[in-house]
């Protein structure tokens, strides 16, 4: 008998990407023999959206053991209500942004239940990723999680949420452009070894999104394709054991911001913005990722921020020592001050850094 075992990857079960799927979400629970569940919600989404969550779930037969809005990351307390969490229950739901999703998910990994992901803005991949950002110490840090048994995104609701989370969603998924240069490079240089599959998959999902025709963001089209791709993104990761298909210099960048920062950006501005400067330093797609920064509209919505260029040149210096075991472009010192001229030299980037 060989030794060689092939791969085994988790990935989502309930899988559903349209518009009008949020009233179905009891259906789709019992449908796979979920009838208790804990959901937890963002805030003010109760006001917004509880009515109908719980409408679905009573039709369809679904008991909500527990239900409450949350606004906390704090990994301490988000170990002491998952065991909370009672013991009837089947799965864990997190509806709402970033926050929500990450807490909810963790809460579920601890208790080995089910997640299902129900994010109402497009601001990131994180909804399909096996990692979830908590407050450690003080710190925002990745920690292990595990891939959501669902993915239920409405795309009517995602309509709902201001636009520049659309525009952070488009930013973090261009971003797989530049973050797979950089696992290559970083496969060049010994320090890591690609995995043909889940860079496939990641250049797919960037691919299929960045050739998507549009006229408006708020197209159902549009918006399915940027989720499907999000979406695709954390398979891509979950393939990979990690984060290298979908996070490179870009992301350390934006983490190195997070930490500086008095008043961070959502996450997918910073990196697209940060994708666009690395993308030009590797040489590498830098007339499509412009190309769909622009049409969107993301550059026009990046010239109101009136950013500051002594906090990204802060940010490109520190990105090296956010996760010091990897080795991106920016862990070179001359790519390091080529990013920083060219914050002054590019026109479309001394439109955004406007202060000093």
């Amino acid at each position: 008998m060989s030794k060689i075992k092939g791969s085994e990857i988790n990935i989502p079960t309930i899988l559903k990407i349209d518009k009008g799927v949020f009233d179905l979400i009891g259906e789709d629970l019992k449908s796979h023999g979920i009838d208790r569940v804990v959901i937890f919600l963002g805030n003010g989404l109760i006001d917004m959206f509880g009515e109908r969550l719980l409408d679905s779930c009573n039709k369809a037969g679904v008991e909500v053991l527990s239900y409450q809005e949350l606004d906390d990351v704090n990994i301490e307390s988000m170990t002491a209500m998952a065991f909370e969490i009672s013991n009837k229950a089947e799965a864990v739901m997190g509806v709402g942004g970033g926050k929500v999703i990450d807490s909810a998910k963790y809460m579920g990994y601890l208790r080995q239940l089910p997640f299902i992901s129900v994010p109402t803005s497009s601001s990131s991949d994180g909804f399909a990723s096996a990692s979830a950002s908590l407050l450690v110490e003080g710190r925002r840090v990745s920690v292990p999680a595990a891939m959501a048994y669902g993915i239920i995104v409405d795309t009517e609701i995602i309509k709902t949420a201001p636009v520049k989370f659309i525009y952070s969603g488009i930013g973090d998924m261009v971003s797989k452009i530049t973050a797979n240069y950089d696992w290559l490079f970083e496969s060049c240089h010994g320090v890591s070894r690609l995995d043909d599959f889940a860079v496939m998959m990641a250049k797919k999902a960037v691919n299929s999104f960045v050739r998507t025709p549009f006229k408006d963001i708020h197209e159902d089209l549009f918006l399915r394709e940027l989720l499907d791709s999000l979406a695709l993104s954390g398979i891509a990761n979950e393939i990979a054991g990690g984060s290298l298909p979908t996070s490179g210099s870009e992301h350390l960048i934006s983490h190195a911001l997070d930490k500086i920062g008095e008043d961070p950006q959502l996450h997918g501005i910073q990196v697209g913005i940060a994708t666009y400067i690395m993308a030009v330093i590797q040489d590498h797609r830098q007339k499509r990722v412009n190309t769909i920064l622009t049409d969107t509209g993301f550059w026009d919505y990046c010239y109101t921020l009136d950013l500051s260029l002594d906090l990204w040149d802060r940010a490109i210096d520190m990105a090296p020592s956010i996760k010091p075991g990897r080795y991106t472009y920016l862990h070179e010192e001359k790519n390091r001050q080529a990013a920083k001229e060219l914050m002054r030299s590019d026109d479309i980037l001394k439109r955004i850094f406007t202060k000093t």
